[in-house]
């Protein structure tokens, strides 16, 4: 009887959970309609003469039919007119409008100026399930530029099913201002601090990684050595072993992150999951000397920087990539985005 009844409650939470969700997901597609056709028509009505005094009438006069309503107020009549002129002519960002909350809509409008960065918050908060705060401290901690600035070689070693996955996965650098550290740390200090802090080092890389272990053994002819960290991604089904260096990226990296693959590829990886893949995030880098080292491997190797405070660096602006590389990464970014949906 007892158990019959935990079963029976278990699964009828469940069932309260997912109605709430997919009645909050309803409501905010309606909202969303319904401030994307309020903006429809003020921008026909402002084009025919209507001005702030005519605005601030109707917003009063609206409050005054609906008390206690909110999202009528002068300002947000003004940002429903934005919405529409700013996203109606675009064909990438048109429909992406009801996939987030008017109040993401309006952090994003407001600190992001250019088409593909715009996608990749509304995409990003989508896939992640960011908060406000939270997409407000990635747009802070300039996400969009870390994630076109990632050097791998994911392009030339994984298949096209997991690529994307794997491309939007990595970060040029990564904020761990969570570790409290000097500058004088030891590689042990800094994965001590990743352990204790393993939430929110997971939170730096999304949502679809689950933590394995640290110092993870494995053994070749009774010698073992250990991979500092040891994750899995879960929609990728991929093993991923991260390699942490205090110091600058040395081609030699390269090596030693390989040797690990082919042993966790052999040794480890199940039959039904891909290949591993492999980051080694290190104090600093220089761009050309990683591009020179992931070269000719054949295996998926990404190398990333961290910072232990959450400024980006202002010499990374001339690294960002030329018109026609941003137009693939995100076309990349929406496709995988299409493809989950």
């Amino acid at each position: 009887m007892n158990q019959d009844y935990v079963l029976f409650l278990t699964e009828l939470k469940e069932r309260i959970r997912h109605a709430q969700y997919e009645a909050a997901k309803s409501v905010n597609t309606h909202i969303i309609r319904l401030y994307w056709e309020t903006g429809e028509k003020l921008s026909t009505k402002v084009k025919d003469g209507w001005g702030k005094s005519v605005i601030e009438t109707l917003s009063k006069d609206i409050q005054k039919e609906f008390p206690g309503i909110s999202g009528f107020s002068v300002r947000n009549l003004w940002y429903m007119k934005q919405f529409y002129d700013e996203y109606s002519g675009n064909e990438f960002l048109q429909p992406l409008v009801a996939e987030i909350s008017w109040s993401k809509h309006l952090i994003i409008m407001g600190r992001c100026k250019s088409l593909e960065e715009r996608q990749f918050y509304i995409i990003s908060t989508k896939k992640m399930g960011w908060t406000k705060a939270v997409l407000m401290n990635k747009i802070e901690l300039r996400s969009f530029e870390k994630f076109l600035l990632g050097q791998s070689n994911f392009d030339k070693t994984l298949s096209a099913d997991v690529k994307n996955q794997a491309i939007l996965a990595i970060q040029d650098e990564y904020c761990w201002d969570f570790a409290e550290l000097d500058e004088l740390h030891s590689e042990r200090d800094l994965e001590e601090e990743i352990i204790k802090n393993i939430r929110a080092f997971l939170l730096e890389f999304g949502p679809d990684f689950s933590f394995m272990g640290n110092q993870f053994r494995i053994e070749i002819e009774d010698r073992e050595y250990f991979i500092d960290l040891l994750l899995y991604h879960r929609k990728m089904k991929a093993l991923i072993a991260v390699d942490l260096k205090i110091g600058e990226f040395l081609p030699e990296h390269k090596g030693k992150m390989e040797f690990y693959l082919n042993i966790l590829n052999e040794k480890i990886k199940l039959d039904h999951e891909n290949p591993a893949i492999g980051i080694i995030i290190c104090k600093s880098k220089s761009r050309m000397i990683v591009e020179y080292a992931l070269k000719d491997s054949n295996h998926p190797i990404g190398v990333a920087t961290y910072n232990l405070s959450s400024s980006l660096p202002d010499k990374y602006k001339e690294f960002l990539p030329d018109t026609q590389l941003l137009a693939k990464k995100i076309a990349a970014l929406v496709e995988l985005f299409e493809k989950e949906r």
